[in-house]
């Protein structure tokens, strides 16, 4: 299941969540992102109980992009107990993407 975060629910579905949880700084006009989304929506699919995955826009959500510091997009960030743990941007590889997420989740 892939979640939508937005400023309002971005402190108890991100920063109060039990598990981690993969937040994708995107925006409707960004190429990349496009190409990425099926990627997270298959991870999300893959990582269920184990991981939260969600998108969060930054053109509707400015303030928090701009508290995480996400400068540019795709902007992956991964948060653990209310901290972000990890920041990847750009598109890549699903088995890149994979590596780098289990990397921080395991």
């Amino acid at each position: 299941m892939e979640y939508t975060f937005t400023v309002a629910n971005f402190e108890e579905e991100v920063l109060n969540s039990p598990l981690p949880v993969l937040v994708d700084f995107y925006a409707d006009w960004c190429n990349p992102c496009k190409m990425m989304a099926p990627t997270v929506a298959k991870l999300a699919e893959a990582y269920e109980g184990k991981v939260k995955v969600g998108k969060i826009n930054v053109d509707e959500n400015m303030t928090i992009a701009q508290k995480y510091r996400v400068a540019s997009i795709p902007n992956f960030v991964i948060f653990r107990d209310g901290q972000p743990v990890a920041n990847f941007v750009g598109a890549m590889s699903e088995a890149d993407f994979r590596e780098k997420l289990e990397q921080v989740i395991l």
